[in-house]
């Protein structure tokens, strides 16, 4: 029996969880690249079991297809969204779920994200470790009295809004099923989805990523911008348009701090890593030790259940089981 862990980039799986029963009882494999196209299914190639991390990795027809030997995949969280649904039904393999998603780890992160940028954190540690002082770090700003805005009020935006109350900023917020008693009752105040664009100092993305909402933020929005405004993105990378970001941030009319990506890992070459006016971050806003260890921990216990006959934490068609 052959369990590939995908993804892990960092190298952290191991020292996440307790893999020794699991161990005992199948090959563990870990893959620290990240994989794609001919090069991931020869890494998989005689896996009966992988375990992806969230959606770092797609699993499409042809590559599942690829697979004969895959009967399981142990889900980090519970989303399909990097799976061919149809070709997973097909072949009859078993998903089972992991974890309940923690909204104050990625709430805490884009409030890290603010201040860091806000108060110039980057510049500084780059003027002391290059041997100077105040060299090139610039002057921070204030939070107290301005005004924040949340795109997408659920569990991480009121989370977030909660933060950022007890720092005494106004918060203004859309949401698609936000209304205004909603929004009083967290202590923000609602507006429409161009009117916070317009009114925030700092901008936080936390919709959904869907069909719907892809692109959501282009160039249109981002005009909409006040001059000099911060754009934060720890939800998915997809939600903006990233050509516009890139031609707003080289135009110095916004300034951004990002934790996800179009593309992940992000590019050597990309563009984004040589702006002066954004600060990026790779794709840490969910990745605590508390959350990967549940992640983990929970995926071994599916396996061993599976490996027994009575599998646990089963996504059925789309409906989660205990």
């Amino acid at each position: 029996m052959r369990t590939t862990v995908l993804d892990d980039w960092p190298g952290i799986a191991e020292a996440c969880a307790d893999w020794s029963v699991l161990k005992k009882r199948a090959e563990v494999v870990f893959q620290r690249e990240a994989l794609r196209g001919p090069a991931l299914v020869e890494a998989l190639k005689g896996s009966q079991v992988v375990l992806p991390m969230r959606e770092r990795t797609h699993l499409d027809a042809a590559v599942l297809e690829s697979l004969p030997n895959l009967r399981l995949i142990a889900l980090t969280g519970a989303t399909t969204r990097h799976l061919d649904m149809d070709a997973v039904r097909k072949r009859e393999i078993t998903l089972c779920w992991s974890g309940a998603y923690h909204p104050e780890d990625t709430a805490e992160f884009a409030f890290a994200l603010m201040l860091a940028a806000e108060k110039r954190v980057a510049e500084g540690v780059a003027a002391i470790a290059s041997g100077g002082f105040m060299e090139g770090t610039g002057l921070c700003r204030r939070l107290s009295g301005r005004t924040l805005g949340i795109l997408g009020f659920g569990r991480i935006g009121a989370r977030l809004a909660r933060m950022a109350r007890a720092m005494d900023m106004t918060v203004i917020a859309w949401g698609r099923s936000l209304t205004r008693e909603a929004a009083e009752a967290h202590g923000v105040i609602w507006a429409g989805f161009d009117e916070v664009l317009a009114k925030s100092d700092v901008l936080s993305i936390h919709m959904v990523l869907s069909p719907e909402t892809k692109g959501s933020v282009g160039r249109r929005e981002l005009a909409l911008m006040k001059p000099g405004a911060l754009l934060l993105n720890t939800a998915r990378g997809t939600l903006v348009d990233e050509v516009a970001l890139i031609e707003a941030l080289r135009e110095g009319r916004i300034r951004a701090a990002l934790d996800v990506f179009d593309i992940e890992p992000l590019p050597v070459d990309h563009p984004l890593r040589h702006l002066p006016n954004v600060l990026l971050t790779p794709h840490l806003g969910y990745a605590t030790h508390e959350c990967m260890g549940m992640f983990y921990g929970q995926c071994i216990e599916n396996i061993l259940a599976w490996m027994d006959g009575a599998p646990i934490r089963v996504l059925d068609g789309g409906a989660l089981t205990p």
